[in-house]
């Protein structure tokens, strides 16, 4: 419910709202998506709006680089930036980061297909089977 008057971007003191954990990562890269080539951080601070400075969307860029979810270029003495992932891919690459820190890879990928819901199963047998190599001898399409 919202209260009349009341800004939902700001809390009761009229600050600007604190953003949940991964949530401006999640702006940053939904505009760089819509974005229409290239851009500069501020642009991309212009467009994420609100009270936002620019030595955070430089934090979360250099973060968003760090995890290859953003590729950047010179353009002049400044950098400009692209969505590298959309995000399904970086949450996928987040997912294989934590399964690479893992000892015991069978019982992660066990414990996290049997808490699967049968529609989630079944689509990712699709997904498997879709991926198996032909009978020619092709390749998973994924470099392994």
């Amino acid at each position: 419910m919202e209260l009349a008057g009341v800004d939902p971007g700001r809390d009761e003191g009229g600050r600007p709202r604190r953003r949940g954990q991964g949530e401006l990562a999640t702006e940053v890269l939904s505009v760089l998506h819509r974005a229409p080539g290239p851009v500069t951080a501020s642009w991309v601070q212009e467009q994420v709006g609100g009270d936002l400075a620019y030595t955070t969307v430089m934090t979360i860029l250099s973060r968003l680089l760090a995890k290859q979810a953003v590729v950047r270029s010179r353009a002049g003495r400044a950098y400009v930036w692209s969505a590298a992932a959309d995000a399904a891919g970086l949450t996928a690459r987040r997912m294989r980061r934590l399964l690479d820190t893992e000892p015991d890879r069978d019982a992660v990928l066990a414990s996290f297909v049997t808490a699967l819901t049968p529609e989630d199963e079944q689509l990712l047998r699709s997904l498997l089977n879709a991926a198996e190599p032909s009978p020619g001898g092709g390749s998973r399409g994924d470099g392994r």
